[in-house]
């Protein structure tokens, strides 16, 4: 499993230095395209930008699709996780429900998602179950693994020391978890608001899906671009700001024992 240590991070310099290199590229593309209803650069983008930011829109509409995303990321964690211990915790459980996580990993999330909203409706409910459904097989796999590697020795020191199950879980289960939990929730992140966006595209009324939906069926380019690019941006923030630090920190006695 790969760990994301403090010095692997980019700094904030690189981090804008190569933000403003994908700027120079995507406005050498659009110079290239020379036809802004088809390509508009980046110039053209910021000026619906900051249209669709003062009309409050843009706040809006992201608002929208972050709380989906909240939701639904927390609930995804939540229920694999406390599947996913269990698979990897009691093998005869892991054989009879290996064959359904087999089934929802591989389940397209445009079909989860249709049959949703054809089964409960098209209202907020129903969009949250099938976002959460998509993403909670992947979080059981994960926690699943990292139980699995969990080191035998420590179980057997738990059970010489004598440990209570709060204690083994505080000192014993959480910090060889803690990685593969970080894990689980970067690739939810990354997963999730894409999930949210089709749910939003086909059937919600509000959110960064919708708007680009509208936007698609009158062929405004610049505003879709906007739209995705605001998602993006947050995505990058909670990424950056928030996953990785929290990784870096969860992985760091890991690093510290390999010294």
């Amino acid at each position: 499993m790969a760990r994301t240590r403090a010095e692997d991070r980019p700094s904030g310099m690189v981090f804008f230095l190569s933000l403003g290199f994908f700027g120079l590229f995507w406005a050498a593309l659009a110079g290239l395209k020379a036809d802004p209803a088809v390509l508009p650069g980046p110039v053209d983008v910021a000026r619906v930008f900051w249209s669709e930011t003062v009309s409050g829109r843009l706040p809006r509409e992201l608002l929208a699709t972050l709380l989906r995303v909240i939701v639904s990321f927390v609930l995804a964690m939540a229920a694999g996780s406390l599947f996913g211990f269990l698979l990897g915790r009691y093998r005869s459980f892991n054989r009879w429900a290996d064959p359904w996580v087999t089934i929802f990993m591989n389940l397209p999330a445009l079909v989860l998602i249709v049959l949703c909203y054809l089964w409960i409706g098209l209202n907020e409910f129903a969009a949250i179950v099938a976002v959460t459904l998509n993403k909670t097989a992947m979080v059981m796999i994960t926690v699943r693994q990292g139980v699995r590697s969990f080191d035998p020795a420590l179980e057997d020191l738990a059970a010489v020391a004598r440990l209570s199950r709060r204690e083994r879980l505080r000192h014993l289960v959480l910090p060889q978890l803690a990685p593969w939990l970080a894990v689980a929730a970067r690739n939810g992140i990354a997963v999730i608001w894409k999930i949210v966006l089709v749910v939003e595209f086909l059937g919600r009324s509000n959110g960064v899906g919708f708007r680009i939906h509208l936007y698609f069926q009158q062929f405004e380019i610049a505003h879709v671009l906007v739209y995705s690019l605001a998602f993006v941006a947050v995505m990058l923030v909670v990424e950056h700001a928030f996953i990785q630090r929290w990784e870096a920190h969860v992985t760091r006695w890991k690093t510290l024992s390999l010294k």
